[in-house]
């Protein structure tokens, strides 16, 4: 599902989760290829074209994805909070890492994503929050600097999590690598700003440093207690 709402709440347009298709045909017993998407043709042309191919199923009363095409960590070289240069594959190289695209103006879906990660987290022993790597790459680098990461991540997740910035069009093809649709802000009329952005958070492996499992926007802190420990060690949850 894509995050499409104004700074003040207001519903703008909203997008199809496509990989839902994966769990329809799963249930039937049939194994399909599917694109993954995210972003609306009539906001830009970011969300017409195929973005990345995932084949598998899934138990539809599950909250992951289990894809069996992983995708390949972004290679993205990016700014963290402290301002110093991040470099996505090299930093969370052998270690289990969650991505998610985002921006801090999000009224629900981002804050709720991210706090819903961090109460999981909180659940699992000292030395496997020590492991976990959460990174948090802003949609809206304009407005998402560094210093407005670093305030923000803290309060709507963990001080641990990695908030990361940069050049926009870099972040839109990391993110499109993984199957997340992005579209640039979009500044209306009124003042208020639409940010389209695809809401799935994607775990990579520590074993494979390729991402294996999806979650969307309605997976809930309690599932994913359940399912970390399993991604710390690179299992299917």
């Amino acid at each position: 599902m894509s995050d499409n709402t104004t700074d003040g709440g207001r519903p703008g347009r909203r997008a199809p989760l496509v990989v839902a298709a994966v769990a329809i045909v799963a249930a039937i017993g049939i194994t399909a290829t599917v694109v993954l998407g995210g972003g609306d043709d009539r906001a830009s042309g970011t969300g017409s074209a195929p973005v990345a191919e995932v084949s598998g199923g899934t138990d539809p009363a599950e909250a992951a994805t289990v894809l069996d095409r992983p995708f390949a960590k972004p290679d993205l070289v990016l700014t963290d909070t402290k301002g110093q240069k991040f470099d996505l594959r090299e930093r969370t190289k052998g270690k289990p890492t969650l991505i998610y695209f985002g921006y801090t103006h999000c009224p629900d879906v981002c804050p709720l994503t991210m706090s819903n990660i961090a109460v999981a987290r909180k659940q699992l022993p000292k030395a496997d929050q020590d492991k976990l790597q959460v990174v948090f790459v802003t949609t809206d680098p304009e407005r998402d600097t560094a210093a407005e990461l670093g305030k923000w991540l803290p309060a709507a997740g963990d001080p641990s999590f990695v908030g990361l910035t940069g050049d926009f069009s870099a972040i839109q093809a990391g993110a499109r690598s993984i199957g997340i649709g992005i579209d640039p802000p979009k500044k209306e009329k009124d003042g208020s700003v639409v940010s389209m952005h695809g809401a799935q958070v994607i775990a990579f492996s520590p074993t494979t440093d390729q991402g294996y499992v999806l979650y969307g926007e309605d997976t809930t802190a309690e599932q994913y207690a359940e399912d970390l420990p399993k991604l710390i060690k690179g299992e299917n949850p």
